[in-house]
């Protein structure tokens, strides 16, 4: 068969995070300008669990680290040392005899691992979710790891206040669960434990303020997977997690541990995250906590990557998408542009929230992600891909709006994509989607000198479309589509109306 010489290999980049409770490693590459992942490794050490009473690793946690790193050093083997970052955090501080466990480490890995402190750690936390998650500008990030928690207020690219509190998940389980009788009365005393330490804080995050909070680490994940496994609403609030208490205590024991949608791996430690998180949730007064992209490891990585901070998060992201799946760039800015515009006619008839007119343009940009795969079932290829695929800048409830109005840009509507959603409304996206589809729809020509000019008006329901006379008649099949339009929005109670404009005459069509 004919060879080619194949390109350069794009240089990749490792981060390795020695976290309290897993060790981590990410293999990453740039593509497109994004961040493409080429490996990813976890190993549940549990390394905060062979602490003793004086701060002394004991031999067998030590081991299971070590094994741990000689999977990883495989790895490394191949990626120059520039481009490697390794770091250990909480357990590691508090161990007295870190250094032993150090040295080996380096032998094992050939090389060095940098201690990094609570406040450096929280800061690279923060930076993680700055360059993964777009969100309101001033956010407050939580992160429950093994031995510690952390917690940042800031915006933009920079942390305002941070502090690394001594409690986490595998200490407290020690602390307060290790019996593993998951009682009331353990709950109480975890919970009572974290908001003395909490309190401590609280004034000054409050003084600065925040407009969002977000959350990382297995704990909040976890909550997520038992909330979406469960059938609820993916918004963690603190009666969600009153809810899921009550199910961990009915268990009574961590042995006899069977709630819904809550991983093996996941079960011994969830219940002492969960006692902190509603801790956090009680002192700080936070209403909801939504699951951010990225934590310490992609902190270390994007301040790894060349030039990663001047770049919009969510450009990046659909413009690395545009290039791998072949979009039409030129067409699907097209069409955000018409529906950025339909957005601002109706904003205040459909009483749209702003927060959503930016996931509706990603929409718009990405609603042909699947016709590189096939076109009959594009919507079907283009839900799996939007499901699956590394969508930095876009938390698990944005992207589930995201599926909700590509899966619904033409033809039949996909009802379990849009109740599935928990962002917004089901009536907000249901007129996103109807916005989408009419953009879509009347940019068909996929030619700027073939857009329409238009006018939307609704009340209610009730949508109506004005069109020039003369373009409805150059479009035979676009207007033929959209009395079939008509007909799919009918059972989303919409009621379409097509008006044809002619000097100040108009005509129902």
């Amino acid at each position: 068969m004919p060879t080619s010489t194949p390109s350069s290999a794009l240089p990749l980049y490792a981060v390795i995070d020695l976290g309290s409770n897993s060790f981590h490693m990410l293999i990453t590459r740039l593509v497109a300008n994004s961040v493409q992942v080429v490996d990813k490794v976890k190993r549940k050490v549990r390394l905060a669990s062979g602490l003793d009473d004086n701060n002394m690793l004991n031999q067998q946690a030590m081991a299971r680290g070590w094994e741990c790193l000689s999977f990883f050093a495989e790895q490394l083997q191949d990626i120059p040392a520039q481009n490697i970052k390794i770091v250990a955090t909480a357990t590691l501080r508090l161990a007295q005899n870190r250094q032993q466990f150090i040295d080996i480490a380096e032998h094992i890995l050939g090389h060095k691992i940098e201690l990094i402190s609570g406040e450096e750690e929280a800061r690279q936390i923060y930076l993680g979710v700055a360059h993964t998650t777009s969100s309101q500008d001033k956010r407050l990030v939580i992160d429950i790891g093994g031995a510690s928690t952390e917690l940042i207020v800031g915006s933009g690219f920079n942390p305002k206040k941070v502090c690394s509190l001594n409690m986490g998940c595998v200490t407290f389980n020690n602390n307060f669960f290790a019996h593993g009788e998951l009682t009331a009365q353990a709950f109480s005393a975890a919970n009572d434990a974290a908001t003395l330490m909490l309190n401590e804080q609280v004034d000054e995050y409050k003084h600065i303020g925040w407009d969002v909070a977000l959350g990382v680490s297995g704990t909040l994940q976890a909550v997520i997977e038992v909330l979406t496994a469960q059938g609820k609403v993916a918004n963690i609030t603190l009666q969600n997690l009153e809810d899921i208490k009550q199910q961990l205590i009915a268990c009574e024991q961590v042995s006899n541990l069977h709630v819904v949608g809550l991983e093996t791996e996941r079960k011994p430690v969830f219940a002492p995250g969960l006692a902190i998180l509603m801790a956090i949730f009680k002192v700080f007064n936070i209403d909801s906590v939504q699951l951010a992209g990225g934590a310490i490891r992609e902190g270390l990585l994007y301040e790894l990557l060349p030039d990663m901070r001047n770049v919009n998060i969510r450009l990046r992201t659909l413009n690395g998408l545009i290039e791998k799946f072949s979009i039409d760039e030129l067409h699907a800015y097209r069409v955000a542009e018409f529906a950025h515009a339909a957005f601002e006619q109706l904003q205040q008839s459909w009483q749209l929230e702003q927060n959503t007119l930016g996931l509706l343009q990603s929409a718009a940009v990405l609603h042909e992600i699947g016709l590189l795969l096939e076109y009959k079932a594009n919507k079907k290829h283009a839900h799996y891909i939007l499901s699956n695929a590394d969508l930095a800048g876009y938390s698990l409830a944005e992207r589930q709006l995201l599926i909700a109005l590509v899966s619904n840009y033409k033809t039949d509507i996909n009802m379990a994509a849009i109740e599935a959603q928990s962002f917004t409304s089901l009536q907000q996206t249901i007129r996103l989607a109807v916005i989408l589809r009419l953009a879509v729809l009347l940019s068909r020509r996929r030619t700027d000198s073939a857009t329409p000019a238009f006018e939307f008006a609704a009340q209610d329901n009730q949508l109506t479309l004005s069109l020039a006379s003369p373009w409805l008649e150059r479009h035979p099949l676009i207007c033929d589509e959209l009395q079939q339009e008509i007909a799919f929005l009918a059972p989303l109670d919409i009621q379409l109306i097509i008006n044809a404009v002619e000097e100040n005459v108009e005509t129902n069509l």
